[in-house]
Order: structure tokens, then C-alpha cells, then sequence
């Protein structure tokens, strides 16, 4: 009888060191999720654009495509990929600039070139605006948007 009773009060105890405590709030799992906020482009042209330039999601900025364009007269540079590459990184840094982003905030970065032969002249130039060597995909299109040379978006996160 003894040990029945010691085997029951063993098995109290393991059965109940087993389960969870039961808490009277369940947190809602959305009540922290960051809301994306669309932003209109700090470019009066761009206004009616169908895109945001930024879309921001909590600390993390993402960033539309920028080309080689000079937004004043809204059309590409003249010189080639190195113009099209300064003024493209350029549009990059005037963007994030308008959210009190930097180029060194900058984690992923995507470039289309038109033509990879073009990759060694546009890295060149490329890694003086981003000496903290952010990730990066790089691959050649058959035709860019306004016949840009080079195309690249970005990802930044604002630091606290």
C-alpha cells in the first residue's frame, strides 16, 4: 500500500512539473508588428509615380530602383555608366537623405547593369560610396527603364 502511494505521489509530480502555467493573458501577436508606411517621393515629378520611392517597415527602409536621371530636367546623365553609376548612387543618397539615412546605413543592395561588361568600371565607383560593404546581387538585363546603363535598389536600417 506503501509504495502505491509512493508510485501516485511520484507520478503528481512528474505530471504536474510537466505542464505550463496557465497565464491569464495570451499577448496578441500582432500587437507589435511594425505597419509598412508607404512614402510619396520627396521629387515634385514623381508624385503621381505608381510607386513609393520608400516603403518603411519599423526601423528597416526600402528603397525603390534609382537610375543615373538627373531629377531637375528628368532625364539621364550624359557619359556613359560612370555618370549613370555617380548619379544613380547620387538619387541613393538624396533619398535617404529625406528619411535622416545615410549611404552607411545601407545593408543589401540590388544592381541591373544593361551590360556586365560594364560591372568592373561601375564597382569602381560603387565601393567608394559603400566602404561598410553591404550585400549585393549584381546581374546584367537585356533593357533597363529610359535605357539607363545601370539600375540599383537598396535596403538601409536606421540605427537607434
Amino acid at each position: 500500500m506503501k509504495s502505491r502511494y509512493i508510485v501516485l505521489v511520484f507520478l503528481a509530480t512528474l505530471l504536474f512539473s510537466c505542464t505550463q502555467p496557465q497565464t491569464k493573458e495570451t499577448p496578441d501577436a500582432t500587437v507589435n508588428k511594425p505597419v509598412p508606411v508607404f512614402h510619396a517621393s520627396h521629387e515634385p515629378k514623381k508624385q503621381n509615380a505608381p510607386f513609393s520611392d520608400v516603403v518603411q517597415v519599423g526601423d528597416t527602409y526600402y528603397l525603390s530602383g534609382q537610375i543615373g536621371m538627373d531629377h531637375g530636367v528628368r532625364e539621364l546623365v550624359s557619359g556613359g555608366i560612370e555618370a549613370e553609376t555617380r548619379q544613380t548612387l547620387e538619387n541613393i543618397k538624396a533619398v535617404l537623405a529625406q528619411h535622416d539615412l545615410e549611404m552607411t546605413d545601407v545593408v543589401k543592395a540590388m544592381v541591373v547593369l544593361d551590360d556586365i561588361s560594364d560591372f568592373g568600371t561601375f564597382n569602381a565607383i560603387y565601393t567608394q560610396y559603400f566602404p561598410q560593404k553591404p550585400a549585393r546581387t549584381t546581374f546584367a538585363a537585356e533593357a533597363l527603364a529610359r535605357g539607363a546603363k545601370i539600375e540599383i535598389e537598396v535596403i538601409a536600417v536606421k540605427s537607434k
